[in-house]
Parts: structure tokens; sequence; C-alpha cells
């Protein structure tokens, strides 16, 4: 099975960059990176060291349900390409383990999916969840923060 990977869409990175107001309502916070962990959820790479980024809340769900978790993430303030999708992204490449979570249809937790798994297992671990009927998104978290990473569907 071939996965894909999915960043923030670009009108969200672009309306993000342009002082939209996150998912609580307030405007992001520009930071300077000191080039450790500052992961850009839109190229799914990290902001170099002495480069400006964005801090704000994300809410990566559709709907406003109970499931729908928000929390901090981090962008380039300047813009970048999003990820292609295609490829591991260097920020699921960097660490030694990541949360996984399976996703129904109707973007709430598959119960029984969620797992610390390493980053040796992760891929194998998302085709395992995204084989499953029940399942069509997977969601990668921190393990350190349970901040949300990427999206991952099949092809």
């Amino acid at each position: 099975m071939s996965l894909r990977y999915i960043p923030m869409s670009d009108a969200e990175a672009r309306r993000m960059r342009e002082g939209g107001l996150d998912a609580y309502g307030n405007a992001p916070e520009r930071q300077i990176s000191d080039g450790d962990g500052v992961p850009c959820r839109h190229c799914l790479d990290y902001v170099e060291a002495g480069a400006p980024y964005l801090v704000f809340a994300l809410r990566p769900f559709s709907s406003l349900q109970p499931y729908a978790e928000t929390g901090p993430v981090f962008m380039h303030a300047e813009a970048c390409p999003a990820h292609d999708g295609e490829t591991l992204p260097p920020i699921l490449s960097s660490r030694d383990s990541y949360l996984l979570r399976g996703y129904g249809p109707d973007e709430r937790i598959v119960y029984g999916t969620g797992d610390v798994i390493t980053r040796e297992q992760l891929e194998t671990r998302a085709n395992e969840l995204l084989a499953r009927s029940d399942i069509s998104a997977v969601h990668v978290r921190s393990t350190k923060y349970s901040c949300y990473q990427c999206r991952i569907v099949t092809a």
C-alpha cells in the first residue's frame, strides 16, 4: 500500500501567514527558530536556525466534534512549498518515536488504534491501520508533547 503524508493545506498556510486567526481565534505568534526541533506543518521539514516561524493553534479536522483535537503547531513564517506527500517527511524521520492514531471517515478516533511506535515502525504501523475498513486516516503526533505532525492516508 502506498502512503501519502498530508501537510496542512496551502490555503490554510497562506491564511495564517496573512494574519488569519487560528483555531482559538488568535493571531499567529511570530518567533525566531533556534534550529532545535521546530517542525513546519506545511513543508514537513524543520525551520532553520535564525529563520522566523509562526506558532498557532491548529485543529486538523473539518468539523467540530469531541474528537477534533486542537493544539499548538509551528510553520515557516515565509512561504515554503507544501510537502509533496509522496516521501517520508523529514519531521517523521528524526525522532525516536511517534504516536499514531487511526480515525474513521467521521474523523473520530477508532479505539484501540493509538500506539507509540518507533521511527522504524512508522510506515508498517500506518499501513496496518489503513488496511482496516474502519480507518480512513492516521494522525501522527509527537510522543513528548502530543503535538500534531501530519495526516497519513493511502494513495
